[in-house]
């Protein structure tokens, strides 16, 4: 997706061991040092078992720490709703984020020579030659060069195309100049920035650890009922954590997924699935899909990333 980035910056390495010994602890009178030696196999058989039994509270152990960039604050208000995890957000408070990216690009496309920052000049006059900049792009740009001047520093929804991706680009470059109208009258930027709309891009630190991701993050944010900007990241973030961990994260999915691993005997991963080298036995998925009709539901859900 343009401009918006998932990616794994640390996590526990030998997650899937801890995993699998934390779980054996609970079981054996043997020291943990030993039981942490265990072979690749058992590892394998540990983790299998706390699946079967859903016994999840050893998956605590493995944490993972991702970055989205990128996203919208619309998103981001999302993901936040998941409260085992922790969370540090690019402040708008303190920071312009993007906005001043748009600005200096508007300033190059009407022929204006802003100041790259308010601190190589005064700060009112600066802000004030971006706001008239972003006017006058606003007045002067149309079509793809509005689109993608917006763009910048905004997410656009992808069902929205021509003519209405016009009409949002032109409302967020005019808010813009609103913003830095406000800061050039001396609004402190913490009121300043009730006028920037949801859509404007953020970046968060996310930190998750693999009982919440597989439980509750992924299962919900996977689904086809997800909105399509958190859906897209749970898929990137579900293919990264499959490379990195895949005895913890190869039975992952949307609820579905995760529903039919629950009653099944053996787990089965979601590629066996869209493979139909597996059946599925759930009647239904907790959205009301029946059986027939969930293979061709996970599919539209991957076809359409490619769409966004």
């Amino acid at each position: 997706m343009d401009r918006i980035r998932v990616s794994i910056v640390s996590y526990t390495e030998k997650g899937e061991r801890l995993v699998a010994s934390a779980s054996k602890v609970t079981l054996s009178r043997k020291p943990f040092q030993k039981i942490i030696e265990m072979s690749d196999e058992e590892v394998e058989k540990w983790i299998m078992e706390t699946w079967r039994r859903q016994h999840f509270s050893p998956w605590e152990h493995s944490t993972y720490t991702w970055v989205v960039e990128g996203c919208s604050r619309i998103c981001s208000h999302q993901l936040v709703r998941h409260r085992i995890a922790s969370y540090t957000q690019q402040s708008m408070r303190y920071t312009e984020g993007a906005l001043r990216e748009i600005a200096l690009r508007a300033s190059k496309m009407v022929g204006m020579d802003c100041p790259e920052s308010p601190k190589r000049a005064l700060p009112r006059e600066t802000y004030s030659c971006y706001s008239d900049a972003l006017k006058k792009a606003a007045n002067l740009l149309d079509g793809d060069s509005l689109v993608d001047l917006a763009r910048l520093a905004y997410v656009i929804p992808p069902t929205l195309r021509d003519n209405s991706a016009a009409i949002v680009s032109r409302q967020y470059i005019e808010a813009t100049a609103a913003y830095y109208e406000l800061l050039a009258n001396g609004v402190p930027r913490e009121d300043a920035r009730f006028v920037i709309p949801n859509a404007v891009r953020t970046r968060l630190t996310v930190t998750m650890n693999a009982r919440e991701l597989v439980q509750s993050f992924l299962p919900l944010r996977m689904c086809t009922k997800a909105q399509w900007e958190i859906r897209w990241i749970a898929w990137q973030l579900w293919r990264e954590l499959v490379k990195i961990h895949p005895r913890l994260f190869k039975w992952a999915g949307p609820r579905c997924v995760y529903l039919e691993n629950v009653v099944r005997d053996m787990p089965v991963s979601l590629d066996e699935l869209l493979e139909d080298s597996s059946e599925l036995v759930i009647p239904r998925c907790p959205e009301l899909v029946p059986r027939e009709g969930i293979k061709n539901c996970i599919r539209h859900a991957m076809s359409s990333l490619n769409r966004v």
